[in-house]
């Protein structure tokens, strides 16, 4: 069986590499739980080993939005990352103050990440929030609970397979 394990190091990159091409914070969220599910159906893993939570304005990476929460002042991390001098939020802004240190991400983690951008990281929050919120592994899960792995790999054209390589014993 296959566990998620949080990269908060990797995952402040990809916020900042989000956040410097589409700094809207909801629409930052959704660009990365696009990249994660396009991700994990084309390599087979997620880019930070986040979870998704299903909130009421759809999926919500869980690390991150706690990133976001810590720096904004109204949340906790345990992280010994100085999560604010790498970023700030201006209303719904996330304002990089440094660039993404790419060497921690891989060419697939870019590839993915800028494909999402480039779909999702201009809409409106209202075709945002309909995208979000038809997708299947969203539906499944309760509100404020976390969307299961196995949901989201069951939202994939590719389910079968990926599930056949995420349960392999390696």
């Amino acid at each position: 069986m296959y566990k998620y394990k949080f990269n908060i190091e990797k995952a402040l990159e990809v916020l900042l590499y989000i956040g410097a091409r589409c700094p809207n914070t909801y629409n930052a969220l959704k660009v990365l739980y696009f990249a994660d599910k396009e991700h994990l159906a084309e390599y087979g893993r997620l880019i930070c080993g986040e979870s998704y939570i299903a909130m009421k304005q759809g999926p919500v990476p869980s690390g991150v939005y706690d990133m976001i929460k810590y720096v904004r002042g109204d949340g906790f991390i345990l992280t010994e990352i100085p999560l604010g001098e790498s970023f700030t939020i201006d209303g719904y802004n996330i304002i990089p103050l440094r660039k993404a240190n790419i060497d921690l991400l891989s060419e697939s983690d870019i590839e993915c990440l800028d494909k999402a951008i480039k779909k999702y990281g201009t809409l409106p929050f209202s075709e945002l929030k309909r995208l979000s919120h038809n997708d299947a592994a969203y539906i499944d899960a309760d509100e404020n609970d976390v969307i299961s792995l196995d949901a989201i790999v069951r939202s994939l054209p590719n389910c079968e397979i990926l599930f056949d390589y995420l349960h392999a014993d390696l």
